[in-house]
């Protein structure tokens, strides 16, 4: 994999971007359906990381909780790794190679001196390589310049509208980040829902789902009610890496209703 520039949205990671948040109260949450936009600080891997290390990521816009407040870009997340299995070439003739494995655990999103529990699923997932281009533009000399957000739908700078492919409008370009009502897709592994609520998807499409990149690499597991905030990768070509910047969008699932803020 080509190591990409990472110059574009995500000066988000210097720590000038951890802008406090205010008016926070005990017992917040996360509705059902919020969407949390992030950016990986670190890099795992199934050759390199153990279970236990440190998963690092920082949301990319603002995420409002369900007593008004707002957490703002920066805001820490944080999870685990539970397994590492690298990947071993077996020479012997015709062998049928072993998968190597990666699985990490989202845990909390940090608010002030709070924690807030997630209880989330990965909605998508992109490479850095994949992210960068979200963010590379499609115009030509004195034309408007466009993006194509991960997922295909199309933003001009300069414009309110996100549209899809099809020329339909399908999300907002508002100061701050790029919004949505999510759209249901399927992508196999993934079953991503629809929503009538308006959330941050940044450079994701409203329908996004699945993973965006990662070659030779599948997505097992995204998060469910049943096993909330569990991601797993695998192949059988390589061991499976999630890079420093690469990106996700995460959705808050029905039961963290029940969650609330651990002072």
């Amino acid at each position: 994999m080509r190591n990409p520039r990472i110059i574009f949205a995500f000066a988000l990671l210097s720590s000038t971007a951890l802008v406090a948040q205010s008016g926070v109260t005990t017992g917040a949450t996360l509705f059902p359906q919020t969407t949390l936009p992030i950016v990986f600080a670190n890099s795992v891997s199934a050759d390199h990381s153990k279970p236990g290390d440190l998963v690092i990521a920082k949301t990319t816009q603002v995420i409002k909780l369900s007593d008004g407040s707002e957490v703002r870009p920066g805001a820490l997340v944080t999870g685990h790794v539970i397994v590492a299995i690298p990947f071993s070439y077996d020479k012997t003739p015709y062998a049928k190679q072993k998968e190597s494995v990666l699985e990490i655990k989202f845990e909390a999103l940090s608010v002030q001196t709070a924690t807030l529990p997630l209880h989330v699923y990965v909605r998508a997932i992109a490479d850095p390589v994949t992210s960068s281009d979200a963010r590379t533009s499609t115009g030509f000399e004195g034309l408007p310049t466009t993006w194509t957000q991960i997922g295909g739908d199309q933003l001009n700078p300069s414009e309110r509208e996100i549209r899809s492919s099809d020329g339909d409008v399908v999300g907002y370009n508002k100061r701050g980040g790029a919004y949505a009502h999510l759209i249901a897709n399927n992508a196999g592994s993934v079953q991503c829902d629809g929503s009538n609520s308006e959330q941050p998807v940044s450079i994701f499409s409203a329908s996004a789902c699945g993973k965006y990149g990662f070659a030779s690499t599948s997505l097992d597991s995204a998060g469910s009610l049943a096993d909330p905030s569990h991601m797993a990768l695998s192949s059988a070509h390589r061991s499976p890496k999630i890079w420093k910047y690469s990106t996700a969008l995460l959705e808050v699932l029905p039961d963290s209703t029940s969650a609330s803020m651990q002072q």
